[in-house]
């Protein structure tokens, strides 16, 4: 079984699970990016958080959700009489596998969560939810030294998910229920994404991925578009950026050397891209890493 705390002690280690319940501060600034999956639950405070580039004021009952390597800044100014209380769930998405493996469309969810494109991270008011209660029980499971321990942290985090998924994010999980059926749009789009993910490292050429799936060049860019939401291009900036991300949060590689891994970009053109999509400097993401 992976590792787990109650309080966060140093970095984040792969396999880890890391729980920080109801810290208390007048104020709080941070401007950084997780490996993995981070939820913020926020009984008081007010200030903003910054996600990607888009800006969401944050108040009492709060909750966001932070994809990995995904870069957020946290803004709670100082204010007389006022504290900002929250609990922080970070974790490894591994670590859920083995309790998700009997239960495929919590999975789903769970992994539109973590890697899908969500439609909104931030929930304004979280607090109609059992979200609270479980948080306070995943805190006392922790604190419990009995042999069933780790099961039953497994199965509140369970529990947690399927709770996300049938509250704040329900608009998500119809998105992930909506992906299932695969009708014959669905289907080109899917083998347009595996080619993609597949060839991203590679300078893009729309005739050759249209050569391979046997269609028009055209009709895979409007059919991408339809299905996805996006251009290729878009997706492919998407595609290079999370690998970029993991590059420089996991390895010492230099942005010149990632950026030719990443799809033989020029080291300019790639921080005009990384900056745009993350708001900051490769280097300066690099350092945010916590």
């Amino acid at each position: 079984m992976a590792a787990m705390t109650d309080k966060t002690k140093g970095g984040f280690e792969p396999g880890s699970f890391l729980f920080n319940y109801r810290q208390i501060s007048t104020e709080s600034y941070w401007h950084h990016a997780h490996r993995g999956i981070e939820m913020l639950y926020i009984y008081e405070g007010h200030g903003e958080i910054r996600v990607d580039n888009r800006t969401y004021p944050i108040g009492n009952d709060s909750l966001v959700w932070f994809q990995p390597y995904q870069v957020h800044r946290v803004a709670v100014p100082f204010e007389p009489g006022r504290s900002y209380i929250r609990t922080n769930l970070t974790l490894d998405p591994a670590y859920l596998e083995p309790y998700l493996a009997p239960f495929p469309g919590l999975g789903r969810f769970f992994r539109h969560l973590w890697k899908g494109n969500l439609r909104e991270p931030f929930v304004p008011s979280a607090r109609d939810t059992p979200i609270r209660d479980l948080l306070e029980r995943i805190h006392a499971a922790l604190n419990d030294s009995s042999p069933g321990r780790d099961e039953d942290v497994g199965l509140l985090l369970l529990n947690l998910i399927r709770q996300l998924r049938e509250h704040p994010f329900r608009d998500e999980a119809d998105a992930a229920a909506g992906a299932a059926p695969m009708n014959r749009a669905r289907s080109h789009a899917e083998r347009i994404t595996e080619w993609l993910d597949l060839h991203y490292k590679r300078p893009f050429k729309l005739e050759e991925l249209a050569e391979s799936l046997h269609l028009s060049p055209y009709h895979v860019s409007h059919v991408f578009k339809k299905s996805a939401g996006m251009t290729l291009s878009e997706y492919l900036i998407r595609r290079r950026v999370r690998e970029a991300c993991a590059l420089l949060a996991n390895t010492s590689k230099s942005v010149q050397e990632i950026a030719s891994e990443v799809g033989g970009l020029s080291t300019s053109y790639f921080c005009q891209m990384f900056r745009k999509a993350k708001g900051l400097s490769p280097e300066q993401y690099r350092q945010s890493i916590r």
